[in-house]
């Protein structure tokens, strides 16, 4: 399968497109965009290309603003993290509350007397007494 030679081209008239009605023009309303153009002349600026004299203080400001953009992005979420943080200690303390007073309820005399009466342990009615060992018996 081999293309076949096509015939040459020639020079043949272009048909121009068709030129299509020009839009109405709508009636100019307030328009921020516009005031600022109308009256900052930012246009006259730019006449001659871009002034390359302002460069360095548009990349700087530029950088500024990035600066700044990144530093509230970080405080914003240092801030979520430290309420995320307080919230967990506030739990933590409420459940350190309720557990210290479980056990201070439980190491009462009368609770732990009542946790070993089914072992047998019994709560004694006298009150304990030393017993001394003269130096030479042992």
């Amino acid at each position: 399968m081999t293309k076949k030679a096509s015939a040459p081209r020639t020079n043949s008239v272009r048909l121009k497109p068709e030129e299509k009605a020009p839009k109405p023009k709508r009636a100019k309303g307030f328009s921020i965009f516009g005031l600022l153009e109308k009256y900052t002349k930012v246009d006259a600026l730019f006449e001659e290309g871009v002034p390359l004299k302002y460069l360095p203080r548009i990349l700087f400001l530029t950088l500024l603003t990035l600066f700044y953009i990144g530093n509230n992005h970080y405080a914003t979420k240092t801030i979520r993290r430290i309420d995320k943080v307080k919230v967990e200690t506030e739990d933590l303390r409420a459940d350190y509350t309720t557990l210290k007073s479980d056990y201070m309820e439980a190491s009462k005399q009368s609770e732990v007397a009542r946790n070993v009466a089914p072992l047998g342990l019994e709560e004694s009615s006298t009150p304990p007494y030393q017993v001394i060992v003269p130096a030479d018996e042992y």
